[in-house]
């Protein structure tokens, strides 16, 4: 069985609520010997830690998530900090811009991108990009906050290699998802063909993006075996040579020993 890295989840998600325990345990027995959890807003950072305390296996990202960004207050920011404290705290994230959801003015979200990566270079940790239908943006802001000090993952990345380039050479992972499963997903195929085995992660963002065959039914952090099954056949490798591949890489992103 392949040791996996699962690097971002939101276990803490309400489609849990019923059988979270066994979820994480079919994970565990799927293989899945490390987690992400993500907390992006005032609800899901507190529920994001509480399971980092719970499993050691699971660690925490923390961050405000750009479709919640008009909900940002001030104090927040610092509380973030504050929390980055917790020894199991291993990036900011998630964070960046979102703008196929109309609900954060784009102004709006482009300041709190700009307040967080700032606030990651202070404290030495990586970040955790979103990013949807935002491309030209993310890539201007993050080289002129200088975003390659940190580096960190563009998370379930969703942009073109020309894009996935600039972003490699700003000291970023690329991380894939249940999209690399799908029959016709051609862009996200070739992006991983070409991205280098030293800069890829697997996750995946369950309790979205369920990769095929269980494509339309809730996703769960076990399946990532499934991203590295398609990975795997997409590099030419062993399905447990991706996940000791993806397991060193997510290590040494988010600099878990």
């Amino acid at each position: 069985m392949p040791s996996l890295f699962d690097t971002h989840t939101h276990m803490d998600a309400p489609q849990y609520d019923e059988d979270r325990h066994e979820m994480i345990n079919r994970a565990i027995e799927a293989g899945v010997e490390l987690f992400v959890n993500i907390g992006f807003n005032r609800e899901t950072i507190p529920t994001t830690l509480a399971l980092a305390d719970q499993y050691k296996q699971i660690f925490a990202a923390i961050g405000w998530h750009p479709v919640d960004s008009i909900f940002m207050q001030e104090g927040d920011l610092e509380w973030i900090e504050e929390l980055t404290k917790h020894p199991k705290v291993v990036a900011i994230g998630e964070i960046g811009l979102d703008y196929h959801w109309d609900t954060s003015p784009k102004d709006v979200q482009q300041r709190v991108f700009r307040e967080q990566i700032r606030l990651a270079k202070k404290l030495g940790k990586p970040i955790v990009i979103h990013n949807r239908d935002a491309h030209e943006d993310i890539v201007r802001i993050l080289k002129e906050e200088k975003a390659d000090e940190v580096g960190g993952v563009m998370h379930c990345f969703s942009g073109s290699w020309e894009t996935a380039k600039k972003c490699l050479d700003m000291n970023f992972y690329i991380s894939f998802g249940g999209p690399i499963t799908f029959k016709n997903a051609r862009v996200p195929k070739e992006v991983l063909f070409n991205t280098p085995l030293d800069k890829i992660l697997i996750e995946t963002d369950s309790p979205y993006l369920t990769p095929h065959p269980f494509r339309g039914k809730r996703n769960e952090s076990g399946y990532v075996s499934l991203v590295a099954q398609s990975a795997a056949e997409i590099k030419g490798l062993t399905v447990e040579e991706i996940g000791a591949i993806t397991m060193e890489n997510g290590k040494k992103c988010f600099g878990i020993e």
